[in-house]
């Protein structure tokens, strides 16, 4: 008797997404019925920016992939059905934002996301 193989999550499609520079292949990591929670220094912890499904998760996406910067993947650990990443953002005129991410999955793809986010000022 098999096993059936569960859908995984690995580094390197991670990071082709997340270095990508269209939305598309980072959504295409998303749950449809996927959650975000960005806390920054407009969306702080007890009021963070709260995000359902793909259309609302694609109209960030859409946003943050519009701008001019670049988007690297500094580490991401996975343990079962978690993960965490470590992302570095650059703006054309040298404005850094640095991220990190906690992740839940289910059947490979990403269900659950915490975003803390630091901007230069």
């Amino acid at each position: 008797m098999g096993t059936a193989a569960r859908p995984s999550f690995d580094t390197e499609t991670l990071r082709r997404a997340v270095e990508g520079q269209s939305p598309d292949s980072l959504l295409s990591l998303y749950t449809d019925d996927a959650e975000i929670r960005v806390v920054n220094r407009n969306a702080q912890p007890s009021h963070p920016k709260v995000l359902h499904g793909h259309n609302e998760i694609a109209d960030m996406l859409t946003d943050v992939y519009s701008r001019d910067m670049t988007h690297k993947l500094e580490g991401c650990v996975i343990q079962g059905d978690r993960a965490a990443y470590s992302e570095s953002c650059e703006y054309a005129d040298g404005v850094r934002v640095m991220s990190e991410s906690m992740i839940t999955l289910r059947d490979g793809r990403i269900s659950r996301q915490i975003i803390i986010e630091a901007w230069d000022e």
